[in-house]
């Protein structure tokens, strides 16, 4: 049941709540119409959207995960641009590149910047780990600054940007793993994973026959969605919660004195800070998806794998006795 908005809000905070909850809701719904299950993903992509963060994806292929992309872009009323990561990706294929152009008046040349597919709110970078490191680097500055610099120019990029980047787990031959510092830049690693038996035969029903999918009408906008960044920074964040968050992260560091007996037999390296701050904005953001103005100790547990497991590095120990990253994280959590 959701609780009354805090008096500390204002009265334009107030109806910006109320606009928040019921664009959230519109958005699940129109959503669930193409989308077939994966509710928990679709959940993490909203979160990823609102804390203004970057989501990566991993699942098997076959598993909508550019369906799902392109619907949500649609209903928040974003640009949207789909790029298919390779092996001769080059990295102005990414963020584009100047051209000479001729003045046919005058004669005079001249350079013009054509923009690259990163000049959009959302950025669907398909298969990742399939491009060499020099392109996946051409992400770095647009995931951090939110620019791209050609020729010593730096050019803006749109707001609101993300980037949602999808690799594959399996097909290890042709794959460059993405370096550490890309992925401490993701929010969060969500695995999409097989559909239950009803679900997948929902989807066969609707992809073999002459059913048409519904088209998706916008009911947002960038404008809106900058104003709902701002309200998830407004949920405060207690005091015990606060600590309760750097626990968590501390935990997963072998060297901690608190770390539980899984860390120190099977991490190499452990979470970082910013870990711990992305943990705090997307409990903020959950707790008001749910209608709360708080974030409890469920908030953190529950998004704390989807936050860390990308972050938390095993030993050659943790592979040899078979153990994910996961089974680490849920000792962590259990603690």
């Amino acid at each position: 049941m959701n609780e009354s908005v805090p008096d500390t809000f204002s009265g334009d905070t107030r109806a910006l709540v109320s606009t928040f909850q019921d664009r959230i809701s519109t958005i699940r719904t129109r959503v669930r119409t193409v989308i077939v299950g994966q509710d928990e993903v679709v959940d993490h992509l909203l979160l990823t959207l609102l804390v203004g963060g970057h989501c990566l994806i991993t699942g098997m292929p076959g598993t909508a995960k550019t369906l799902l992309v392109r619907t949500l872009a649609t209903a928040l009323g974003l640009s949207f641009k789909r790029i298919q990561f390779t092996p001769d990706l080059m990295p102005t294929d990414v963020t584009g590149t100047d051209i000479i152009e001729e003045d046919i008046t005058t004669g005079h040349r001249k350079w013009t910047f054509v923009p690259g597919p990163l000049f959009a709110n959302i950025v669907l970078a398909d298969e990742i780990n399939r491009t060499p490191p020099k392109t996946q680097a051409a992400l770095l500055e647009a995931m951090q600054e939110h620019s791209v610099t050609v020729r010593g120019t730096t050019h803006r990029l749109g707001e609101p940007f993300f980037v949602l980047a999808t690799q594959n787990p399996i097909e290890l031959e042709g794959t460059y793993p993405l370096p550490e510092a890309q992925l401490d830049r993701f929010l969060f690693n969500v695995l999409l994973d097989y559909l239950s038996a009803e679900d997948e035969a929902t989807v066969v029903d609707r992809n073999t026959t002459r059913m048409r999918l519904p088209d998706i009408e916008p009911c947002t906008n960038a404008e809106e969605i900058m104003s709902f960044q701002w309200l998830v920074r407004q949920v405060p964040v207690a005091e015990e919660m606060r600590r309760h968050a750097v626990a968590l992260v501390r935990a997963t560091r072998p060297a901690e004195p608190g770390a539980p007996d899984a860390v120190r037999k099977y991490v190499r390296f452990g979470a970082s800070v910013r870990a711990t701050q992305f943990l705090c904005l997307a409990a903020k953001a959950r707790a008001l998806m749910a209608g709360r103005y708080h974030v409890t100790t469920e908030d953190l547990h529950v998004l704390a794998p989807s936050v860390l497991r990308h972050r938390v590095l095993t030993n050659y120990q943790a592979e040899s006795d078979g153990k994910t990253v996961d089974d680490v994280l849920r000792e962590v959590v259990n603690r």
